[in-house]
């Protein structure tokens, strides 16, 4: 394998007679003054021996293996050092990637409501700002992994700091330019003791919809920030440890992207808790049960611009390289998968230019390991997309939850189980060593694992509570199907107004409104409706300290059904198996590529995941769910609005029958990933074990880089 003028190979590394392996660059010390005498080119080997050629060329670093020290130009002081390792490294791309989870997948998500109401955007607009980090990510990975991977990948993540940075402020502008909040009339939720004729009030465009375009230019700037993060930045991480340690640095990384939305739904539920004029100097009379409360959405935005742009001198400091890497790449052994385009990557020329993406991208499509394995990521992307959006939705229907308690309890099981199962993936490929092929492996027992446990999920739903004209008839009535009965039909109810209330007869009603409530009262915290028409008198809940009788209260009626507590548990280890199998995927899918192809592979796997995945995996689900509706909100004009009651059986057969056959086709892929690839002849036997020597190297060399 000769390339002009005797460089080596850096894209392949010695496994079987028919594979060479590439020398260190630069040599290790010892053999420095060796390689200083011996003829350094195959074109030399038939010539007498040259004059020793001098130290320092002997020395050289190729431009693609530049190793430095840590800092900016002569300035590199001993105390920079310390964080010049892979350690050093891990830290800050963990910090990095947990701002970029907090603003993208937490602050935005949680944040999208009130934008909505604030700016007064439609439903259909606030999802095409949610699309737009997708969208702008779809764009450029491609173009950003191919160009940076012979690029100073450190700084291509100070510009990614950089972008986040300036994502996250422009997304809160908006607030700063729009002027104050101007609350709206008081609303009543009780029966009018008169008769009010309602009209229809067609929707006026407001020209705080205009800032529509301000949120979609700062969610592509998160995406133009979070490209290089997750294709760079990864890469780097891969190529800069021994091969048993990648897979643990890299669970560790995706670790932190995953906790990074569970700080900002913290974070932004705390700040929603503040009006959002903060800077007003007269009182509000009003609080956050108030329907016209709107929350301080935008600090949280300030706090992610400072986190980001805080990133920008470490990641700047950090070498193209760093020391360790010539010697790390020397050690390890090639697992590209074999095929016919191994002669392209002879040509040490190959890859650095751009009309060279076309041919990059087709050996990468004609790698059927690869494509099976990255085909595998996108339906786990879309259950996992499908289901961090609608999980809530789920709780709160089938166990009669509320919503913010309900989001809270989605939360708990989401965030904790996708990081346990990020780093135990990570933990157990690297601890146990394993090969491509052994990665491969895991990642099939792992989806089958929570394919099994998905299944038992159906068994854990629950039926409808009564709900009074619904699923119940009112009292005195013997048809369901319309929430209007002739108890509520004076009051005129506004069908888009939902404030549901459980009656002392254990129904729950739409609405105090469509309960026939005519006065209310607020007694510790809770929300009490009196003279509710429509409210049988089965049994009494509380009375007042003079005696008035209470006909309903604010909240659902308690769920009969026990299954939260089992639902819960299954549901976390489903998790956990779930995303056990990422880490060695990414492993797999990084080993069985040319070295110089990690970043563009990387690329071309999230450009996938995010088309046949994170976009269309809500829309999914969203329909799934819609299906399984059977009372929608109509406004005075009789347009249907969002949906209020589901049939849980319908809506559990739908998600989890999705579940399933996303499921299903993941081990398919997986399998045929594992079938397909074709390692090197030395590695026929799929495991790194037999180079007991190698992985000795590889241990003292990780305990000299730290």
């Amino acid at each position: 394998m000769e390339a002009a003028g005797g460089i080596d190979n850096p894209a392949f590394v010695p496994s079987s007679p028919g594979l060479q392996r590439h020398l260190p660059e630069p040599p290790a010390e010892e053999e420095v003054s060796r390689s200083a005498s011996q003829p350094s080119s195959p074109e030399e080997q038939g010539a007498p021996p040259p004059p020793p050629a001098p130290k320092q060329r002997a020395q050289a670093q190729p431009p693609e293996l530049e190793e430095g020290l840590c800092g900016w130009g002569n300035f590199t002081q001993d105390c920079l050092q310390h964080w010049n390792n892979p350690k050093g490294f891990l830290l800050h791309y963990c910090l990095l990637a947990l701002a970029q989870g907090i603003v993208v997948n937490g602050l935005v998500n949680i944040s999208i409501s009130t934008i909505e109401k604030r700016y007064q955007l439609s439903s259909f607009m606030t999802g095409l700002v949610s699309s737009s980090y997708d969208i702008s990510f779809c764009l450029l990975s491609l173009f950003v992994s191919f160009y940076g991977e012979r690029g100073h990948k450190p700084r291509w993540l100070a510009f990614a700091s950089f972008m986040i940075g300036l994502g996250s402020l422009v997304f809160s502008l908006p607030h700063f330019t729009s002027g104050k909040y101007q609350l709206a009339s008081e609303f009543k939720d009780t029966c009018p003791e008169t008769r009010i004729n309602s009209t229809c009030q067609h929707y006026i465009t407001s020209s705080l919809s205009n800032y529509l375009y301000v949120f979609i230019l700062g969610q592509m700037l998160l995406g133009v920030g979070g490209t290089p993060l997750y294709t760079l930045g990864t890469a780097f991480i891969h190529d800069s440890v021994p091969t048993h340690l990648s897979s643990l640095y890299i669970g560790i990384g995706y670790a932190m992207s995953v906790l990074g939305p569970a700080i900002g739904y913290v974070l932004g539920g705390q700040l929603l808790t503040i009006y959002i004029d903060t800077n007003i100097e007269e009182d509000i009379d009003i609080t956050e049960d108030d329907p016209r409360w709107l929350g301080a959405w935008w600090i949280g935005f300030l706090i992610s611009c400072f986190l980001g742009w805080s990133m920008i001198i470490p990641f700047s400091c950090f070498p193209k390289h760093l020391p360790g890497t010539s010697l790390v790449r020397a050690g390890k052994v090639s697992q590209v998968h074999q095929d016919d385009n191994i002669t392209k990557f002879q040509d040490e020329e190959f890859g650095k230019s751009f009309k060279d993406l076309p041919a990059s991208l087709l050996i990468l499509l004609k790698n059927p390991a690869f494509m099976c394995l990255v085909l595998s990521t996108t339906t786990e992307a879309l259950i996992t997309t499908g289901f961090a959006t609608f999980l809530p939705k789920y709780i709160e229907n089938q166990f009669g939850k509320s919503s913010s308690y309900a989001a809270t309890l989605g939360g708990i099981v989401l965030i904790p189980g996708a990081a346990l199962g990020q780093i135990l993936g990570g933990v157990i490929v690297s601890r146990f060593k394993m090969s491509c092929k052994e990665a491969m492996k895991f990642a099939v027992l792992s989806s089958t694992a929570s394919f099994l446990l998905t299944m038992t999920l159906i068994f854990m739903k629950c039926p409808n509570e009564a709900f009074a004209g619904v699923f119940q008839p009112y009292k005195g009535a013997e048809s369901i199907g319309n929430i209007t009965a002739p108890c509520n039909l004076r009051c005129n109810c506004s069908r888009s107004f939902y404030y549901p209330v459980c009656g002392r007869d254990s129904l729950q009603y739409f609405s105090p409104c469509i309960a026939g409530c005519t006065s209310s009262n607020t007694i510790e915290h809770q929300k009490v409706y009196y003279n509710c028409s429509c409210v049988g008198q089965k049994k009494r809940l509380l009375s007042t300290v003079e005696g008035d009788v209470i006909d309903a209260q604010s909240g659902k009626c308690e769920s009969r059904c026990k299954n939260l507590p089992i639902f819960f548990a299954f549901f976390f280890a489903t998790v956990v198996f779930t995303f056990m199998a990422g880490t060695p995927v990414t492993v797999a899918i990084l080993r069985c590529v040319f070295d110089r192809q990690h970043s563009l592979a990387l690329g071309v796997q999230f450009m996938l995941i995010r088309l046949l995945g994170t976009i269309p995996g809500p829309m999914y689900f969203g329909i799934a769910i819609d299906s399984s509706c059977v009372l929608w909100d109509l406004n005075d004009c009789g347009v249907r609005g969002a949906c209020r009651i589901y049939d849980n059986f319908k809506m559990a057969y739908m998600l989890v029958g999705i579940s399933i056959l996303c499921k299903i086709i993941t081990i398919l892929f997986n399998t045929f990933a594992l079938i397909l690839y074709r390692p090197p002849s030395s590695d026929a036997s799929g495991s790194l074990h037999s180079t007991n020597q190698e992985g000795e190297q590889e241990m003292d060399l990780e305990t000299k880089t730290f």
